[in-house]
């Protein structure tokens, strides 16, 4: 049962930033005290979480920030990390091991899962190709949450057809390369859970609800405080948005990376204004990257399709290894060789998704 309700995180979020601030600063104080102070900040580099930071060292400064040195960053973003990091973290594998044994990262996170994980069943049925039209031939009765997705037939409580259909991506599932969602675990989770093992500590981390349908899924599951998660952790962010980091970094002079370019007003021409005269219908944007996060992922990439255009401008060499390179495996599976092979996965999705992902 759900512990909270859309239209209260929707009054939230309408909040002024100062009373944000100040629950904020209450969830962070319930969650210190709640575990005597053995608390940690998950510092990624990028904005939201050294936003965050600075809200947590403000009040209790001996807490201290976490960094997991993964690679997959921008250049700027992994020194901010290991900047703002009193201990830095790094995973036990590294990208091109993770794509080779769980495939690239793409569409998001829920669908890329469902994709891997059918094809691997019926796979193991003895399955070798033409994977969509052996899926539709199985009884439906015999079929999983996610295959039911994929091929657009889950219902719900309603018997209508669900919002969270998938079929649209159900052609990738016969792409020569594998599609996965578990580089974030690996790369991600998997040293930060080692970290909580080890230290018995508990996570402040810096993610929004507004940010993807999974993060204000579990918000209104478990709040800003998720005591009785799998994975104990603060989110005391979650009713904030883009707006307030925006203008809480502004405030605060905050030293953001580079990759994100000055933070400035912005009007309906696309035209930036450090100081505007009339500034009630405008709003706060970064001049450079807007998100960050992996910069080899190609999660959400329908939604922007130039984030590799944006990679290759910031950062040529690094967008030189993402594109270049790959091979067909003994298998025949394309996979990452003298670089990741990036080129050929997108080509292969433009051509047979008509998607239109620029490079």
């Amino acid at each position: 049962m759900a512990k909270h309700y859309i239209g209260e995180l929707e009054q939230m979020q309408s909040l002024s930033l100062e009373s944000k601030i100040r629950m904020t600063q209450t969830r962070i104080k319930g969650w210190y005290e709640a575990f005597d102070g053995n608390v940690y900040v998950s510092v990624s580099g990028g904005k939201d979480s050294q936003v965050l930071a600075h809200i947590v060292k403000g009040m209790y400064p001996d807490v201290p920030c976490v960094f997991v040195n993964t690679g997959l960053e921008y250049d700027s973003v992994r020194k901010k990390g290991i900047e703002l990091a009193d201990e830095v973290l790094r995973p036990e594998m590294d990208f091109v091991n993770v794509i080779k044994n769980y495939g690239y990262p793409i569409f998001g996170k829920e669908i890329s899962q469902a994709i891997f994980e059918t094809r691997k069943k019926l796979e193991k049925r003895g399955v070798k190709s033409n994977y969509a039209d052996a899926l539709r031939n199985i009884n439906e009765n015999e079929l999983t949450m996610r295959e039911k997705q994929l091929l657009g037939i889950l219902k719900d409580n309603n018997g209508e057809y669900s919002q969270y259909n998938k079929e649209r991506y159900l052609y990738a599932i016969d792409a020569p390369f594998y599609i996965g969602n578990k580089c974030c675990d690996i790369m991600k989770k998997r040293p930060a859970h080692k970290y909580v093992n080890k230290t018995k500590s508990r996570p402040f981390i810096g993610t929004m609800a507004d940010e993807s349908r999974l993060r204000k899924t579990t918000w209104l599951k478990n709040g800003c405080n998720a005591f009785n998660a799998k994975y104990p952790q603060s989110t005391p962010l979650s009713f904030w948005t883009e707006q307030d980091i925006l203008k809480y970094i502004k405030i605060n002079n905050l030293d953001i990376a580079n990759i994100y370019g000055d933070i400035a007003y912005q009007d309906d021409d696309g035209m930036y204004y450090d100081d505007p005269l009339f500034i009630e219908n405008m709003q706060l944007t970064t001049t450079g990257a807007k998100r960050t996060g992996c910069v080899f992922c190609l999660f959400g990439i329908t939604q922007n399709q130039d984030r590799l255009i944006q990679l290759k401008k910031a950062e040529p060499q690094k967008f030189d290894f993402v594109m270049r390179g790959g091979k067909f495996n003994d298998q025949g599976m394309w996979v990452p060789d003298n670089g990741l092979g990036y080129k050929f996965v997108i080509d292969w999705l433009n051509e047979h998704g008509d998607l239109n992902i620029k490079y």
